[in-house]
Order: C-alpha cells, then sequence, then structure tokens
C-alpha cells in the first residue's frame, strides 16, 4: 500500500485529502507543519503532497533541503501561487507536479496516481549504488563485474535498501515492506539476514556499503 505524506496547516483541507486518500486506499500520514513532516518522514514514503506557505517556514525550502540531501520521493506541491515564476520555481526546487489552489479532489487523486504510477516503472528498471547493481527483472546482483548469488529474501530485503539508499531503515520499515508484518518477533531474523547479505557484499575484501547504524537500523551506502 503506497504511503502518502501531506503537509498541509489548513484544517479542512488536510481533513478532506487525508480522507480522499484514505478511501482511494492509501496509507496517509498527515502533517500541518513543516516540523512534524520532517519527523514523519521515511524512506518508506511513497509520495509527498506540500503546501508551501506553512506555519513554521517555506515548503520549497524544505523541498530542496530535500533534494539536497538526495531523497527521490515524489512530491506534489499544492499552492495559491499560479503564476509561472512561482510555478518554475516549484518545480526547479524539485517538485514533481504542481497544483494550483482551489482544486477538484478528482483532480488530486488522478494526479497522486500518476506520479505512483512513473515511481512504479522507475522501480521496475535497475538500480543503482556505487558498484553495487540489481537488475530487479532478471533478479541478478553485481558488484563490479562479479555476480553475487542471494537467496529470494536477501534479494527483497537487498532491492528494499537499494531504493532508500543514503537513508536509514529502521527494522520496522523492513519488518513492514519486506517481511509484510511489521511485528517485534522478526528483529532476530532480520539481523541474520542482514549480517549474511553483508559478507556476501562485502565479501573478496569488497569495501563496506551496508552499515548498521546503533539504536537506529541500516544504511546502505558509502562510509559516512
Amino acid at each position: 500500500m503506497p504511503r502518502i505524506l501531506i503537509v498541509e496547516d489548513h484544517p479542512n483541507l488536510l481533513r478532506s485529502i487525508t480522507q480522499a486518500l484514505f478511501e482511494s486506499g492509501f496509507d496517509v500520514t498527515p502533517a500541518a507543519t513543516l516540523q512534524f513532516a520532517t519527523n514523519e518522514f521515511s524512506g518508506a514514503i511513497d509520495l509527498v503532497i506540500l503546501d508551501l506557505m506553512l506555519p513554521d517556514g517555506n515548503g520549497l525550502d524544505w523541498l530542496s533541503k530535500l533534494r539536497a540531501a538526495g531523497h527521490p520521493v515524489s512530491v506534489l506541491v499544492l499552492t495559491a501561487k499560479d503564476s509561472i515564476p512561482d510555478r518554475v520555481d516549484g518545480l526547479d526546487s524539485g517538485a514533481d507536479d504542481y497544483l494550483i489552489k482551489p482544486f477538484a479532489i478528482d483532480e488530486l487523486l488522478a494526479r497522486v496516481r500518476a506520479l505512483l504510477r512513473r515511481e512504479t516503472r522507475w522501480d521496475s528498471s535497475s538500480l543503482a549504488v556505487a558498484d553495487l547493481q540489481i537488475d530487479l527483472a532478471a533478479r541478478k546482483v553485481f558488484r563490479g563485474n562479479d555476480l553475487i548469488e542471494l537467496q529470494p529474501r536477501q534479494f527483497e530485503l537487498l532491492a528494499y535498501l537499494m531504493r532508500h539508499s543514503g537513508q536509514i531503515v529502521t527494522r520496522k520499515m523492513i519488518a513492514t515492506h519486506v517481511w509484510k508484518e511489521p511485528s517485534a518477533t522478526w528483529t532476530n531474523v532480520i539481523e541474520v539476514h542482514v549480517n549474511q547479505l553483508r559478507k556476501k557484499l562485502e565479501s573478496l575484501d569488497r569495501p563496506a556499503i551496508l552499515h548498521t547504524v546503533r539504536g537506529k537500523g541500516y544504511r546502505l551506502g558509502d562510509a559516512k
């Protein structure tokens, strides 16, 4: 189920959008401030619906920082500013789409579906992080020119980590999106699978690429 973060400070509009998306089958997280949105944002978010004029800052500044940090999540901007320069600023700041207020909920839903389809098409291709590559269609993994043999669960785990490379991925996120079971009972199982995956990825004296972030989870990418 796609997870959508809505950042909108108008209570009635936030309630209306949340309800419409929930009834359409989405997992929705509403946020009335940028601070709350920052606290709720994670690699598990598939789409952000972002107002620009918020009580604790400008949505475009928040979006620019999001892109600067390397987050690829799709972002649909909502705003009453309808001039061409305003739209250009939004797109240049990293927005994927731009919807002018007031708008019809049906149009919002159509744009959400279109952005999520775009994300699905991206997911169906290959992924790469440093010298690590994964072909999702052929289910093959390479580190450099070397083919790495993975078990099915290890493959799904790696694919999830690669989709969220550079971000901290918690055990709960892995349990929910890879094991499809958000239960604490999977914690030890996940740790075992991560350790086994790490050994395969970092064999033959390859540089470390799968890191444990103490007390938080795991991060795939270069050492920081």
